[in-house]
């Protein structure tokens, strides 16, 4: 990856979309929204994480005839043996909503004492749709649950998403303290690692 290189990024979530430019646009990355080029979105149909943002990767690069950087990405509750998982954005069905999928997880833990969470991410970087070896990182950032919302920053679960050590949950955090700590950041600056 080059400086001034265009990129096109596999995702339509404004959240994921904000994240990533603050974390890229940087390092003098052209990284641009499949939606510039009417991507539609790829299916997901993986039960894991490195399958579906593979997949998401090739069908961007393939549709824009660009390198490709996708993401998939979650939250795993240990109590309910890693779920939502990759399926985390439409946890309460369709159509996505975070407000219907936070209610959700909140009752499924209802009774439950142990919270204990974490934020997954993997990123898969292709060069083209056919690229043999593509570019995979991942990051995790743990946490654990809590029933009532706090902050108004950030997206998804990030509301009920509680960091101990820092005694607030992630939507407390500003832009640039979460994108530090992030399962997200954790994978973005692998990645640009192994790029270089």
């Amino acid at each position: 990856m080059s400086k001034n290189q265009k990129i096109v990024l596999a995702s339509n979530n404004q959240g994921k979309l904000k994240e990533f430019y603050q974390i890229l646009s940087p390092l003098g990355i052209d990284l641009r929204a499949q939606s510039e080029f009417e991507v539609p979105e790829a299916e997901e149909p993986y039960p894991s994480f490195v399958e579906n943002a593979l997949t998401k990767a090739r069908h961007a690069s393939r549709l824009t005839g660009l390198p490709a950087l996708a993401d998939d990405s979650g939250i795993c509750v240990n109590a309910l043996q890693g779920s939502p998982g990759v399926l985390s954005a439409r946890f309460a069905g369709e159509p996505k909503s975070d407000l219907r999928n936070n209610q959700k997880l909140i009752a499924d833990l209802a009774g439950v004492a142990d919270k204990s969470a974490y934020y997954y991410c993997v990123l898969v970087f292709v060069r083209s749709e056919f690229d043999p070896q593509p570019v995979i990182a991942d990051g995790v950032w743990a946490g654990e649950i809590i029933a009532d919302a706090r902050g108004d920053n950030g997206f998804g679960y990030d509301p009920h998403f509680f960091i101990p050590s820092l005694n607030k949950t992630v939507a407390e955090l500003a832009a640039t303290e979460k994108n530090q700590l992030s399962h997200r950041g954790r994978a973005l600056r692998a990645l640009v690692e192994k790029l270089k």
